[in-house]
């Protein structure tokens, strides 16, 4: 995965997160540790602000807990992001998909979670279906629907739902789920098998028709 992508991916995950936040802070309770380190990452290049104690304990007494991390873009980071989705307007349309694949597209906290299973699949007893990674690296995002956009086959959808399933045990179910939602494809914990189970169910809903998340 290009630093540049990973930052711009990170960027959006958090503009994202900060358009729903009450106070326009992303606080540590919405956050995994994956994503905070992204964050963290691009602190030092004056893209993303953190809080500071003062912050942190205005923002303690509005939610009635303790905040001991929150973050929120910078005016540099908004310019980073506004540029990025301009020059992808300028970019060669993307090829219709080949015979076998379909177009999926991946809200940019899906795509974190993607980018990490592919970087490691050396890792893993089931690493990523072949070709998943080069599609992901190859993914093209659109600002006007704030979507990455790939072309899969079935293999590669199921095995992006594995992925998902990761990301659910140790993170957040709303990527999994509505991946499944979407594309019909979804793991779940299966006690009988003795392993995860993919399960194959009609997709009833398109990328974009659904905002809320419910997972």
């Amino acid at each position: 995965m290009r630093s540049g992508e990973k930052r711009i991916a990170v960027l959006e995950e958090l503009d994202e997160r900060q358009r729903a936040a009450e106070h326009h802070w992303v606080v540590d309770e919405e956050e995994h540790v994956l994503f905070r380190r992204g964050v963290e990452a691009v602190v030092g290049e004056g893209l993303v602000e953190l809080a500071g104690r003062e912050t942190c304990a205005e923002l303690s007494a509005y939610a009635a807990r303790p905040v001991r991390w929150a973050a929120r873009l910078t005016g540099h980071g908004r310019d980073v992001l506004v540029f990025a989705r301009g020059r992808a307007l300028t970019e060669p349309e993307v090829c219709a998909p080949a015979p076998g694949e379909q177009v999926v597209e991946l809200r940019p906290a899906q795509m974190v979670a993607l980018r990490v299973f592919v970087a490691l699949a050396d890792e893993l007893a089931n690493p990523p279906a072949e070709g998943l990674a080069e599609q992901v690296r190859g993914a093209r995002f659109t600002p006007t629907d704030k979507r990455w956009r790939l072309h899969l086959t079935q293999e590669q959808i199921a095995s992006a739902a594995y992925g998902f399933y990761l990301h659910r045990l140790g993170g957040s179910a709303a990527e999994a789920n509505r991946f499944g939602r979407e594309y019909g494809a979804i793991y779940r914990s299966s006690p009988t098998a003795g392993e995860p189970t993919l399960i194959r169910v009609p997709a009833v809903l398109q990328p974009g028709q659904m905002e809320g998340e419910h997972g």
